[in-house]
């Protein structure tokens, strides 16, 4: 069955940056606006030093759940983006507006500690800004991704693998086969600016509350709907993923400690399979859920996609062998931990159910209901004919 790198990357890149999705899951924090089911902790203890940080972004996924963190740690946060994505979070921020495409006035004669870029895919927009903020900030933390390797084929791919390269690299626009090259561009931007001074972070598949993409959203509310649920594969098959607050938190306490060099940084810290991924959500959910396994290659033959209907799971088939199996022992090492799965499934459904009806009813990834009934059948149609 064959894996179609484009489709990786094209939530990928949304995964990152993220998108409005609508109210939080459980109340305000406070003034600030970020729910409990959504929060990286609202119980996080002050850090020994108050930081000044300007994230660029912060008002979606990923950046919600740092300056949620930081808050709570006692820090100073700034925010730099347009103002057009969830405007009424965190009302007691700092917020400057501008564009990362053609406006950084707003940034122009400030002074912090330390700036988290999320929001770029573009290598000319990390040059400006950390071209800018240079002699303005002490670290630039990078949000980059796991899409810049060259390839998967290897089992245990660490931050010394091959990155992905352009034959132009002047190009921008975004596609499936230039998001990852463009990621390393923007790596390679944040360390001319920050020479050893400069945080690269690649995390994998960043799920749980305000995930935009539906991808690991997917799992928790359909095996909640109950009935018969198609599950990819074979139950062995390696999945890896982070909860986008273990991973904001984290990437405050970088800050933090001043830490910087690459870091791969998905989980579990133990390998987990597609099997133990969804059995795990099942306990956590109130459905009379069952599991009907489908091979990959009947998946492909009915034009069932891995990571895209199918979501979080790719097949660990020739050239995609490490796709989920990534080394990141050195982010562990500096502090990454991952929160169980069924707080992450938990949470992911609570926040799900808070949605509005019209967005509930659209799932941006996953198989329609339809759809998957007519491939269960189909399978079912197969394993009863005498010739199947």
């Amino acid at each position: 069955m064959s894996t179609s790198r484009r489709d990786f990357v094209r939530l990928s890149a949304i995964a990152v940056g993220g998108l409005g999705v609508g109210p939080l899951a459980r109340g305000v924090a406070g003034a600030r606006g970020a729910g409990s089911a959504v929060a990286a902790s609202l119980e996080a203890p002050r850090a020994e030093e108050s930081l000044r940080i300007l994230v660029l972004g912060g008002t979606s996924f990923l950046g919600v759940h740092q300056v949620t963190y930081a808050l709570e740690r006692g820090h100073t946060v700034t925010l730099f983006n347009r103002g057009r994505t969830n405007p009424q979070l965190f009302p007691d921020v700092e917020k400057l507006r501008g564009d990362r495409s053609d406006d950084l006035t707003a940034l122009e004669g400030g002074e912090w500690d330390v700036v988290i870029d999320n929001s770029a895919s573009i290598p000319r927009w990390v040059r400006d800004s950390a071209q800018l903020l240079g002699s303005s900030a002490r670290q630039y933390i990078y949000t980059s991704s796991i899409s810049v390797y060259a390839g998967f084929g290897e089992i245990g791919l660490d931050e010394s693998a091959p990155l992905g390269t352009l034959d132009d690299p002047t190009v921008e626009e975004i596609t499936g086969e230039t998001y990852g090259p463009l990621k390393a561009l923007c790596e390679q931007e944040a360390e001319k600016a920050f020479p050893g001074r400069a945080t690269i972070v690649r995390p994998g598949l960043i799920v749980g509350p305000r995930d935009p993409t539906d991808r690991f959203t997917y799992w928790p509310v359909r095996i909640h709907r109950g009935g018969e649920v198609m599950a990819p594969g074979d139950p062995s098959d390696p999945v890896q993923f982070v909860d986008g607050r273990d991973l904001g938190a984290w990437m405050i306490r970088l800050a933090e400690g001043d830490v910087t060099g690459v870091f791969n940084a998905t989980g579990p810290a133990s390998p987990m399979t597609i099997g133990e991924m969804l059995y795990g959500i099942r306990g956590v959910t109130s459905g009379d859920a069952t599991f009907t396994w489908v091979d990959a290659d009947f998946l492909a033959e009915h034009d069932v996609r891995p990571w895209m209907d199918m979501t979080v799971w790719v097949p660990p088939r020739e050239g995609f062998e490490g796709f989920a199996r990534v080394e990141c022992g050195r982010a562990i090492a500096e502090g990454l931990t991952f929160q169980p799965l069924a707080e992450t499934a938990r949470d992911t459904l609570e926040w799900f159910q808070t949605l509005p009806e019209e967005r509930r009813s659209q799932m941006r990834a996953g198989l329609p209901a339809e759809r998957e009934a007519d491939v269960l059948a189909a399978w079912h149609s197969r394993e009863e004919s005498p010739q199947g």
